[in-house]
């Protein structure tokens, strides 16, 4: 089921903390972008690749169970392919939202999440929607 622009804005707006999964060290790349997107609005950020262990400022860790803190949002960078092998991680975390970017959707895989009631959305820019909650805050 998608979710509703509202209820999308209401998911960034209560969010604090985001991992991003597949972050890049490389700051070419549109996961450090977003990454850094994220941080200059004021949110939590850190990275999950277990290749790099800094992406700029942001603290990366090899995966979701080593952040030592609870995660709102878990925003992926990864093939839609390997989704599945993050499930499991997904839901030890337990975060309120799995956001899988543009480009992004494995309907399969993403089913044990949803059906345990963590929030899901998929082929979606998380910076996009930011910035589309924040216009449609200020045309009210």
């Amino acid at each position: 089921m998608e979710l509703e622009l509202k209820d999308i804005c209401k998911i960034l707006s209560e969010a604090k903390t985001i991992a991003v999964v597949g972050l890049s060290d490389r700051p070419n790349r549109t996961s450090r972008t977003i990454a850094e997107f994220l941080v200059s609005k004021g949110y939590k950020v850190v990275g999950v690749n277990p290749l790099i262990n800094k992406s700029g400022e942001i603290v990366v860790y090899p995966d979701l169970t080593s952040v030592p803190f609870q995660i709102d949002i878990v925003d992926v960078f990864r093939r839609s392919e390997t989704i599945p092998e993050l499930i499991p991680d997904v839901l030890k975390v337990k975060p309120k939202t799995l956001w899988l970017q543009e480009g992004i959707r494995n309907d399969t895989a993403v089913k044990p999440v949803v059906e345990s009631g963590i929030s899901t959305i998929q082929d979606k820019c998380i910076a996009v929607y930011y910035n589309m909650c924040k216009s449609s805050q200020n045309s009210r």
